[in-house]
């Protein structure tokens, strides 16, 4: 059985944390996240120090205490540091450019995609090939990651297409005559 719950989240210099019945709010510099509980999970504060704890010794509050647990800690690193995620682009052609709110991207399609950011999540093209996009929602920062993945997503035969910085694309051998 995990114990993720068990231990305490400290909260970094410039973070605060409001508990209002059965909601969270984590204020820091890089924005504001708010996070509704569960009915089986109880939150406290004591100097500086977030607990997370079930109401209940059921499994369900148990498990439930450990996922709130790792949200609200995710919440926090989020408001202090942020997150970041790095998208590459390989093909002949493909390339990316971030313009204010949208990103304009080119992967081989007859027409550019010029991708929405959501509010909170921010991108940067340090070259034509690579986008970092920044957020301290987590969550929200791996969906907008995970939809311009989608885009065009590597293939394994040349390994061309939309790829995180840090994935791994198995390579495949061509047919053979």
């Amino acid at each position: 059985m995990s114990r993720v719950a068990n231990s305490p989240i400290t909260l970094p210099k410039g973070v605060e944390t409001t508990i209002a019945g059965n909601s969270v709010t984590v204020k820091g510099s890089k924005g504001t996240l708010n996070l509704d509980l569960h009915d089986n999970v109880q939150i406290s504060e004591e100097d500086g120090v977030l607990r997370v704890a079930s109401k209940n010794a059921s499994r369900d509050g148990t498990a439930m205490a450990g996922t709130f647990r790792a949200l609200i800690n995710n919440m926090v690193v989020g408001v202090s540091t942020g997150f970041e995620r790095k998208l590459q682009l390989l093909g002949v052609g493909y390339r990316a450019k971030a313009q204010g709110n949208t990103l304009n991207i080119v992967v081989g399609y007859s027409h550019p995609i010029d991708y929405p950011l959501p509010k909170g999540v921010t991108a940067e093209t340090p070259s034509q090939t690579e986008i970092v996009l920044s957020s301290a929602d987590k969550q929200l920062l791996g969906q907008v990651a995970s939809e311009i993945r989608a885009f065009r997503p590597p293939e394994p035969y040349k390994g061309k297409g939309i790829r995180y910085a840090d994935e791994n694309v198995y390579r495949k051998e061509a047919k053979k005559k």
